[in-house]
Protein backbone atom coordinates (compact mmCIF):
# COMPACT_ATOMS: atom_id res chain seq x y z
CA UNK A 1 0.00 0.00 0.00
CA UNK A 2 1.20 3.55 -0.48
CA UNK A 3 3.60 5.29 2.40
CA UNK A 4 2.30 8.93 3.04
CA UNK A 5 4.17 11.91 5.23
CA UNK A 6 2.95 15.12 5.27
CA UNK A 7 5.26 18.05 6.30
CA UNK A 8 4.86 21.72 5.87
CA UNK A 9 2.54 22.45 9.07
CA UNK A 10 3.65 25.02 11.52
CA UNK A 11 1.91 28.52 13.31
CA UNK A 12 0.84 31.68 11.45
CA UNK A 13 -0.97 34.46 12.19
CA UNK A 14 -4.49 34.71 10.86
CA UNK A 15 -4.44 36.02 7.48
CA UNK A 16 -1.29 34.36 6.55
CA UNK A 17 -0.11 31.26 4.20
CA UNK A 18 1.29 27.99 4.37
CA UNK A 19 1.93 25.20 1.67
CA UNK A 20 1.24 21.43 2.99
CA UNK A 21 3.10 18.84 1.41
CA UNK A 22 2.28 15.09 1.28
CA UNK A 23 5.32 12.54 -0.19
CA UNK A 24 4.10 9.43 -1.45
CA UNK A 25 5.94 6.17 -1.43
CA UNK A 26 4.80 5.26 -5.10
CA UNK A 27 3.97 6.90 -8.75
CA UNK A 28 0.42 8.95 -8.11
CA UNK A 29 0.47 10.45 -11.56
CA UNK A 30 -2.33 8.29 -12.56
CA UNK A 31 -5.28 5.96 -10.70
CA UNK A 32 -5.26 7.42 -7.75
CA UNK A 33 -7.80 10.22 -6.13
CA UNK A 34 -6.31 11.76 -2.82
CA UNK A 35 -6.89 14.58 -0.59
CA UNK A 36 -6.96 16.45 2.60
CA UNK A 37 -8.58 15.57 5.88
CA UNK A 38 -8.41 17.86 9.09
CA UNK A 39 -9.39 16.94 12.51
CA UNK A 40 -9.64 19.78 15.22
CA UNK A 41 -8.95 18.11 18.75
CA UNK A 42 -11.56 20.81 20.25
CA UNK A 43 -14.18 19.57 17.95
CA UNK A 44 -14.08 15.45 19.03
CA UNK A 45 -17.51 13.74 18.82
CA UNK A 46 -18.91 13.01 22.11
CA UNK A 47 -19.41 9.66 21.19
CA UNK A 48 -16.24 9.00 18.59
CA UNK A 49 -17.00 6.40 15.78
CA UNK A 50 -13.14 5.49 15.25
CA UNK A 51 -13.86 5.56 11.58
CA UNK A 52 -11.25 8.50 11.28
CA UNK A 53 -13.35 9.13 7.73
CA UNK A 54 -15.86 10.16 9.54
CA UNK A 55 -14.31 11.74 12.45
CA UNK A 56 -12.45 14.36 10.38
CA UNK A 57 -13.64 16.92 7.52
CA UNK A 58 -12.64 16.76 4.56
CA UNK A 59 -10.87 20.15 2.96
CA UNK A 60 -9.81 18.71 -0.54
CA UNK A 61 -9.59 16.12 -3.53
CA UNK A 62 -7.82 15.48 -6.32
CA UNK A 63 -9.29 12.71 -8.68
CA UNK A 64 -7.13 10.78 -11.40
CA UNK A 65 -8.55 13.10 -13.85
CA UNK A 66 -7.22 15.89 -11.96
CA UNK A 67 -10.51 17.28 -11.05
CA UNK A 68 -10.54 19.05 -7.79
CA UNK A 69 -13.56 19.69 -4.97
CA UNK A 70 -13.36 21.29 -1.78
CA UNK A 71 -14.75 21.88 0.92
CA UNK A 72 -17.50 24.70 1.64
CA UNK A 73 -15.11 26.40 4.71
CA UNK A 74 -11.91 26.84 2.24
CA UNK A 75 -13.25 27.09 -1.13
CA UNK A 76 -11.25 30.49 -2.31
CA UNK A 77 -8.38 29.96 -0.01
CA UNK A 78 -7.25 26.19 -0.40
CA UNK A 79 -5.31 25.52 -3.80
CA UNK A 80 -5.12 21.15 -4.58
CA UNK A 81 -2.93 20.26 -6.51
CA UNK A 82 0.12 17.13 -7.64
CA UNK A 83 3.63 17.11 -8.70
CA UNK A 84 3.11 13.85 -10.58
CA UNK A 85 7.52 13.77 -11.23
CA UNK A 86 8.29 13.76 -7.66
CA UNK A 87 5.07 11.60 -6.29
CA UNK A 88 3.99 14.96 -4.32
CA UNK A 89 0.29 16.20 -3.40
CA UNK A 90 -0.03 19.74 -1.77
CA UNK A 91 -2.53 21.79 -0.34
CA UNK A 92 -1.67 25.55 -0.76
CA UNK A 93 -3.61 27.64 1.89
CA UNK A 94 -4.23 31.21 1.97
CA UNK A 95 -6.33 33.88 3.91
CA UNK A 96 -5.98 31.23 7.02
CA UNK A 97 -8.20 31.60 9.59
CA UNK A 98 -8.32 30.85 13.55
CA UNK A 99 -10.59 27.76 12.67
CA UNK A 100 -8.39 26.34 9.77
CA UNK A 101 -6.50 25.57 12.79
CA UNK A 102 -6.07 21.14 13.10
CA UNK A 103 -3.96 18.90 12.12
CA UNK A 104 -4.37 17.44 8.38
CA UNK A 105 -4.06 14.45 7.14
CA UNK A 106 -2.97 13.61 3.54
CA UNK A 107 -4.99 10.60 1.86
CA UNK A 108 -4.90 8.50 -1.18
CA UNK A 109 -6.43 5.66 -2.72
CA UNK A 110 -6.57 3.16 -6.06
CA UNK A 111 -9.45 4.72 -7.92
CA UNK A 112 -10.86 4.36 -11.44
CA UNK A 113 -12.35 7.79 -13.32
CA UNK A 114 -14.43 8.99 -15.91
CA UNK A 115 -16.26 12.09 -16.54
CA UNK A 116 -15.69 13.20 -13.01
CA UNK A 117 -17.25 9.67 -11.23
CA UNK A 118 -15.08 7.82 -9.37
CA UNK A 119 -15.20 4.32 -8.27
CA UNK A 120 -12.57 2.75 -5.83
CA UNK A 121 -12.38 -0.96 -3.84
CA UNK A 122 -10.67 0.31 -0.82
CA UNK A 123 -10.92 2.87 1.74
CA UNK A 124 -8.24 6.05 1.77
CA UNK A 125 -4.02 5.45 3.14
CA UNK A 126 -3.83 8.00 5.60
CA UNK A 127 -0.70 10.16 6.56
CA UNK A 128 0.24 10.84 9.91
CA UNK A 129 -0.70 14.37 9.53
CA UNK A 130 0.79 17.48 10.37
CA UNK A 131 -0.14 20.71 12.52
CA UNK A 132 -1.39 23.99 11.64
CA UNK A 133 -2.45 26.38 13.76
CA UNK A 134 -3.61 29.82 12.87
CA UNK A 135 -3.23 32.59 15.92
CA UNK A 136 -5.93 35.49 15.94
Amino acid sequence: QVQLVESGGGSVQAGGSLRLSCAASEDISSDYCMGWFRQDAGKEREVPTFDPEEEREGVAFIDSEERTTYADPVKGRFTISKDNAKNTLFLHMNNLKSEDSAMYYCVARPCHCSGGHCRSTVGWYWGQGTQVTVSS
